[in-house]
């Protein structure tokens, strides 16, 4: 390898770097939304609610059809504004739901509630393409490092999200939850600085360049890597959402504990799901993308049996920690396998698919959450997992097959 090589791939990692940076703090701020949302959300759903309270989860279920909303309308702004200023937007359509959420707890009004969870998840469904935008800025070898990077970002969110729960519900007593809600303004409006830092590559020109035409879309999905990387993502994103959605309910009013209690659970829960992430990218490098895959989705099967098993704190706090820890190898394996699937200058039109499909899922897997947890109650929940992480494992196994076959 020349030096000018040589040279040339060190600018390259020493940029992506700074890229994966920027939007890894980025990432931190806006992803305490979700903390904030999940911890609280079906809470005060359920406070706003008159006799039937099986639409609780509702404005949870509203946050994830926005981030369904938010993987359109992010392919639509990078593309008319460039990916830089199209986070901005999110950003701000973040703050905005804050806003509107908050002004909902003082009127009492739960649909407009659910309606700036809509906005709070439209920011989020923005917030999931900068795990794209840093594997797409970085050299081949350093795309997993590159994801694993951007969710380890959700450790500060982990412990911001619940602690801004924790010091300021009570902050416009007697309205409660509302002061967590006015407190997403300034999380979100301090991202925008950092997007306007980033120096992210023109892959669109890139591929003109090398005279690599598009391929239709269709025959990208196709693919069984694609599908496999897909099927696996939506599987470890829909269950998580799924238990994490029902279990503050099953708690607090299920099983009587409190409100704090149940926040610090999701606490530790977001915590599982991003902490590992500072090593999941070297575990991908040295033992194979598919067989980390894989190993989340036998967590996720353990977290059912810890959570099938009782109704005790340690059980729901247990399923929890076991539910992130799943969910991050899951997600960021089933990440970079689709992020493998295709040419740089595909990435708009196969992101903005794959992300529509995947918070499509995770948005019924949300309503669902109260309709099973009122309907059949805590442990019906774990029982979904089985036949869901037993087909995503057979998938995996057969593109281990099929790789190997290749390699032999």
């Amino acid at each position: 390898m020349s030096t000018g090589t040589v040279e040339g791939l060190e600018r390259e990692l020493s940029a992506a770097r700074r890229n994966v940076l920027l939007l890894t703090l980025a990432q931190a701020l806006l992803a305490s939304a979700g903390p904030i949302a999940f911890s609280i959300g079906g809470l005060a759903g359920y406070n706003l609610l008159g006799e039937d309270k099986s639409l609780a989860t509702a404005p949870l279920t509203g946050f994830n059809i926005g981030v369904a909303l938010g993987a359109v309308l992010v392919a639509i702004a990078a593309r008319l504004l460039g990916r830089t200023h199209g986070f901005i937007v999110g950003a701000l359509l973040g703050a905005s739901g804050g806003l509107i959420a908050a002004i909902a707890l003082f009127r009492g009004d739960f649909w407009l509630f659910a309606f700036g969870f809509v906005f709070i998840g439209i920011s989020g469904g923005f917030a999931q393409k900068i795990r794209f935008a840093a594997a797409d800025a970085s050299p081949s070898f350093y795309k997993p490092r590159a994801i694993s990077w951007i969710l380890a970002g959700g450790v500060i969110s982990a412990v911001l999200g619940p602690q801004v729960v924790i010091f300021s519900k009570d902050l416009f007593e007697p309205v409660l939850f509302a002061g967590a809600f006015v407190a997403l303004l300034p999380l979100c409006l301090a991202a925008i600085p950092l997007f306007l830092s980033l120096r992210l590559p023109d892959h669109k020109a890139a591929g003109t360049a090398s005279g690599q035409a598009a391929r239709p879309l269709k025959e990208i999905v196709l693919t069984q890597r694609f599908l496999t990387g897909m099927f696996c993502g939506i599987s470890s994103y829909a269950l998580m959402t799924f238990m994490m959605t029902g279990a503050p309910l099953a708690m607090v009013i299920g099983c009587g504990f409190s409100p704090e209690l149940a926040t610090l659970g999701i606490q530790w829960h977001v915590l599982a799901m991003f902490a590992p992430s500072f090593f999941t990218g070297i575990l991908i490098q040295r033992f194979g993308t598919e067989k980390v895959v894989a190993a989340g989705l036998v967590i996720l099967m353990a977290c059912a049996v810890v959570a099938h098993s009782g109704i005790e704190l340690w059980n729901f706090w247990g399923a929890l920690i076991l539910l992130g820890l799943g969910w991050n190898f899951g997600f960021i394996g089933a990440t970079a396998i689709v992020a493998s699937s295709y040419r740089p200058h595909e990435a708009d039109k196969v992101q903005g698919f794959h992300d529509i499909v995947l918070f499509g899922a995770v948005a019924l897997a949300s309503f669902s959450s109260g309709k099973v947890f009122n309907a059949y109650g805590w442990q019906a929940i774990s029982l979904m997992f089985w036949p869901i992480t037993g087909v995503s494992l057979i998938l995996v196994l057969l593109l281990i097959l099929r790789a190997r076959r290749t390699a032999a």
